[in-house]
């Protein structure tokens, strides 16, 4: 009975996000006070509605109801529970059931913590996005029911993939979607600014902290998914340039490039324009993710479904969301005064070189992503864009980009000294050139371009710093006045440095794996095999049984100088539910490197096949996707950017009404 309450709720969920896109929508249009007045209640009326469903299907998996058929093809009996809950959306219509429970999730937190914003705004956004819900929850009901019962419901279900029975699945799909479809309520206040009319820095304020939390959420979703197929796949890396790994990465490069621009238009009211665009451009490539997962239309680890019907729906909502945002924007942009002027050796001249470069690789990914796709489609021939492709054209674009990184928070608004910022950056310069050079040097014979992004890597973490430093301390003066200073400094600045410092991070694991060493060998137990600094002896194959699956782990010694480091234990794992065979990874952080093993193919003589890495530094890349992340969240605990903040400052007695922002026309008018 639980499971049809699940059902009908997301039916009536349906009908307040229909009532949601249209009452609130029309009164803005209006300005109707009672109109727009409920976009509040049915905003969270909504959210519960789909939370109640999304806990039903939850507690159908742990409570391992077969006569679902969702829990049947994603569920067994002696499946841990971790892996039971992580079932709920490690499947398409769990995943989509979700998507649209982050979608309500958003407008439901814009409803609660949105006072400050204008009704006119809110009830606006708050329109758009359930225009947005509809089309989802009528994608659920009508192709991907999670609720569809089975007529002779079986003893036992069919398990969950074993690659996706990792804690990683557990944590990397909801951070991911709380990236993905945060952009949405982004979407939306674009889309909701351009039917009423208001593009202001007013506007961008009230976006910016939306925009910074996707964004967040974004950046820890593609390091746990990173991780996760690192670890998991037992191939080794981290990031393979597949299709699914791109629909994620190029909201990631769009979303960035959003994000600066909004403090261009809240500092300047400049470059209104295109921050309306890529509002649009980051939500719509989003969209564009979730129909390469769910289409069909290419092969990879990490899509749910291949049905034909589920593709040609989603690619309706995207030609109803993506071809009428951009309609609407062709429409009214051009009604958009300019804002204001700025020297191009400026912080926002800075900016534009960052949106420059950052939407070139946006679109060199989207094109290497769509063109097979749209080859095959033409002229049935098949072709692979790969790593190479990526590499030589991404990589170049991304050099100049991290090159100003540290040079635009140094240059002033509306006009710059570039040789001032140019001077403060002189001692991270030289210490980054000195790293590279030192390192061509030591490994000479190696990778060149390793060295080169290491010396860049350390350039951005100290001009990081350095920005800093000198907010704190611009001349000489008491520890206590720089203490002063420390406190009183914006977190949004500190949250800036951060960011930036850990993509410099990033950049230097990323740098230091053309040090790694690679070897694939039939390993004998007892032999020590080489491998870098590090020898590697498997001691012995031991069987184990665990809970839903039986297992041969190889355990193994790390020794440095003869002497055990560590010991690893990775392992071949055959699910029987599934009749599937899984290398489980054994892995090890020795400093901030990795010992990484995974096991291949027994042999009758005793020997095993093993694929062995050793990864200098390779932590970084994770540990600087945290620092970029933590300093989004202590940009968005300043005051100034804090969700639903917006208070009214006290106007001394006698001086003029500040003057009213210009708006477009309404469309009513």
């Amino acid at each position: 009975m639980i499971v049809e309450t699940g059902h009908f709720a997301l039916v009536l969920a349906l009908a307040l996000a229909l009532v949601q896109s249209v009452l609130p929508l029309w009164g803005s249009v209006r300005r109707d006070p009672t109109l727009m007045g409920t976009a509040v209640p049915v905003s969270l009326g909504q959210l519960a509605l789909v939370a109640y469903a999304f806990a039903c299907l939850a507690e159908a998996h742990v409570a391992a109801d077969f006569s679902l058929r969702n829990v049947v093809e994603n569920t067994h009996s002696t499946q841990p529970l971790v892996y039971k809950i992580a079932g709920v959306w490690g499947n398409h219509e769990g995943s989509m059931l979700l998507w649209v429970l982050i979608l309500a999730l958003f407008g439901g937190l814009v409803a609660l913590f949105g006072p400050g914003i204008p009704i006119v705004l809110r009830a606006a956004t708050l329109g758009v996005q359930g225009w947005i819900a509809s089309a989802f929850l009528l994608f659920i009901l009508l192709t991907s029911d999670p609720f569809a019962r089975v007529v002779d419901p079986p003893m036992e279900g069919q398990d969950l993939n074993p690659i996706l029975q990792d804690i990683g699945l557990a944590i990397h799909p909801p951070l991911l979607y709380l990236g993905y479809v945060g952009f949405s309520i982004v979407f939306s206040f674009a889309a909701a600014a351009l039917i009423t009319g208001r593009v202001d820095a007013g506007w961008a304020r009230f976006v910016r902290p939306w925009a910074l939390l996707a964004w967040t959420f974004l950046t820890l979703g593609i390091a746990m998914g990173s991780y996760w197929a690192y670890y998991t796949l037992g191939w080794g890396g981290f990031w393979f340039w597949d299709p699914v790994e791109n629909a994620s990465l190029m909201p990631w490069l769009a979303g960035t490039a959003l994000l600066h621009c909004t403090s261009v238009m809240e500092k300047r009211e400049a470059l209104k324009v295109w921050t309306i665009f890529l509002a649009i451009v980051t939500f719509s490539l989003s969209l564009l993710g979730t129909f390469l997962v769910r289409s069909g239309v290419l092969t990879s680890v990490h899509s749910f479904a291949s049905d034909p019907t589920r593709g040609t729906f989603i690619l309706l909502i995207l030609a109803v969301f993506i071809g009428g945002s951009f309609a609407l924007y062709a429409w009214r942009a051009p009604m958009l005064r300019a804002g204001g002027l700025f020297a191009p050796v400026s912080r926002e001249g800075a900016l534009v070189w960052n949106n420059l470069f950052l939407s070139a690789a946006c679109a060199t990914v989207l094109v290497g992503t769509l063109y097979p796709l749209a080859l095959e489609a033409l002229t049935g021939q098949k072709i692979s864009v790969g790593a190479p492709f990526f590499n030589l054209t991404f990589g170049p674009l991304l050099v100049p980009l991290l090159l100003v990184v540290p040079v635009g928070p140094s240059l002033a608004w509306k006009r710059g000294d570039l040789l001032g910022a140019a001077q403060r950056l002189t001692a991270a310069a030289g210490i980054g050139l000195l790293v590279a050079v030192v390192l061509l040097a030591v490994t000479r014979g190696g990778p060149v371009l390793a060295p080169l992004g290491a010396g860049l890597a350390v350039y951005i973490v100290l001009g990081a710093a350095t920005d800093v430093a000198l907010r704190l301390r611009p001349r000489p003066m008491p520890v206590r006045a720089v203490l002063e200073r420390a406190r009183g400094l914006p977190r949004s600045a500190y949250g800036t440095a951060l960011a930036h410092a850990g993509l410099g991070v990033t950049l230097l694991g990323l740098a230091a794996t053309g040090w790694g060493v690679e070897r694939i060998a039939a390993v004998t137990p007892g032999q020590p095999v080489e491998l870098g600094p590090y020898d590697l002896v498997v001691t012995g194959l031991q069987p184990r049984i665990g809970p839903n699956y039986a297992e041969t782990v190889a355990e193994t010694e790390v020794r440095r100088g003869g002497r055990v480091v560590a010991r690893i234990a990775p392992a071949k794992r055959v699910f029987a539910a599934r009749r599937q065979t899984v290398a489980e990874a054994g892995i090890v952080t020795l400093g901030l490197g990795q010992v990484y093993v995974s096991l291949g193919d027994q042999h009758a003589d005793g020997t095993i096949d093993a694929r062995m890495f050793w990864k200098p530094l390779v932590s970084l890349i994770w540990c600087g996707a945290l620092v970029m992340a933590l300093g989004g969240l202590l940009s968005l605990s300043d005051r100034r950017l804090r969700i639903g903040l917006a208070v009214r400052g006290s106007r001394p007695a006698g001086s003029p009404p500040p003057a009213r922002p210009p708006v477009l026309p309404s469309p009513a008018e």
